[in-house]
């Protein structure tokens, strides 16, 4: 056990020692092995931040309407006996597009025709009564009191008269209504009543929706802030750009109105209307698209998007500062043009900002700057 305990101590000798030549010979070597055994800096291209002035484009997303969007609704009672169009069918103002079964309405329309036809009958007799009344109270045959009750026999046949009038023609609009003609020019929406069914003025489902869409309104919201900037840009562009809901853009352009003359204050927008002709009926009531507003931006420095940094949803940059170390510096993006933003405030003209390695950079890291 002796013999174990001083070899084991003469191997710890041993160890012991070479460490220490090691050490030692690491101390004897120069300062520039000591660098090249040191972690290299990274080498990060560097470009000089100018002040321009640019055009902004921002996007918002809509909804599609028509100029004129009408729910068509019976007006009277019935059974649906005819249905004159299909969905999706586009018809002109005028053209017939439902029938209910009207039997009950000619009834009544030839009822108030009988009785309009009674009640001129009895003007007509009383207006012979007046005639023949009067030269025998001129006469003295009869006196002044038979004369004023005839005429106002005559007074009342004829208020019985128009009476009648009106109820035939209430009659006629009701037998008129039992054909539903389309009040304006446009396209059928869906149509869920079938031939047979039960239609009344109450229904809460109207028979179909008709869109006139040769122009359409897109509405949208922006903020009170993007509101603000937009109106007081006396440069911005008034009319406006759409991007469809296939990515495509729409070849026409539209106009820009206010929909609401409200800040809304549970949302903080405001709503907008932008007019658009649609020769070729691309655009339809209850679709989605997107507006495009141009706004012109002074003294602000663009930044590549390649350069930003983001960290949920806040966007910084690397600034080259004393001794090549940079400092990561939070930025405010006022929009993006293409492949660049624009920064409105946390970098200013003649700030050198990394353009690559972002990925690899740290607040305070000392760098190899190649100024482009």
């Amino acid at each position: 056990m002796t013999k174990q305990f001083f070899q084991n101590y003469k191997t710890l000798n041993t160890v012991v020692v070479l460490l220490i030549i090691i050490g030692f010979s690491s101390c004897g070597k120069s300062g520039s092995e000591a660098d090249a055994m040191a972690v290299p800096k990274p080498e990060v291209d560097f470009f000089q931040a100018k002040s321009v002035t640019g055009e902004v484009e921002k996007k918002y997303p809509g909804t599609v309407e028509g100029t004129v969007n009408v729910d068509i609704k019976a007006q009277v009672s019935g059974y649906l006996e005819a249905i004159y169009v299909k969905e999706g069918d586009y018809v002109n103002k005028g053209q017939s597009l439902f029938k209910i079964k009207g039997d009950v309405y000619t009834e009544q329309v030839n009822s108030s025709r009988a009785a309009y036809k009674s009640a001129l009958a009895n003007l007509a007799n009383a207006k012979l009564e007046i005639e023949k009344v009067k030269p025998l109270v001129d006469a003295k045959v009869y006196s002044d009191m038979q004369l004023k009750t005839a005429q106002a026999n005559y007074d009342a046949a004829q208020a019985q008269t128009a009476q009648a009038k009106a109820a035939l023609g209430s009659s006629q609009l009701n037998a008129d209504f039992s054909l539903i003609k389309a009040p304006v020019s446009g396209y059928i929406s869906r149509i869920p009543n079938r031939v047979g069914n039960l239609v009344t003025p109450s229904d809460t489902v109207p028979l179909t929706i008709l869109s006139d869409i040769n122009t359409v309104f897109v509405y949208f919201s922006m903020s009170e802030s993007d509101y603000l900037t937009f109106s007081k840009d006396s440069k911005s562009k008034k009319t406006v750009s759409l991007i469809m809901a296939d990515d495509s853009a729409y070849d026409q352009k539209g106009t820009l109105e206010i929909a609401s003359g409200n800040i809304d204050r549970t949302t903080g927008t405001i709503a907008l209307k932008a007019i658009f002709p649609n020769p070729k009926k691309l655009l339809r009531a209850g679709g989605s698209a997107r507006i495009i507003l141009n706004s012109n931006l002074s003294s602000v420095v663009t930044v590549p998007m390649a350069s930003v940094k983001d960290i949920q949803d806040k966007f910084f940059v690397f600034v080259l500062g004393k001794g090549n170390k940079v400092a990561m510096k939070p930025i405010e993006v006022a929009g993006s043009s293409g492949v660049n933003y624009f920064v409105k405030n946390g970098v200013k003209s003649g700030d050198k900002i990394a353009l690559n390695s972002i990925d690899a950079l740290s607040d305070g890291i000392e760098v190899r700057a190649i100024i482009k």
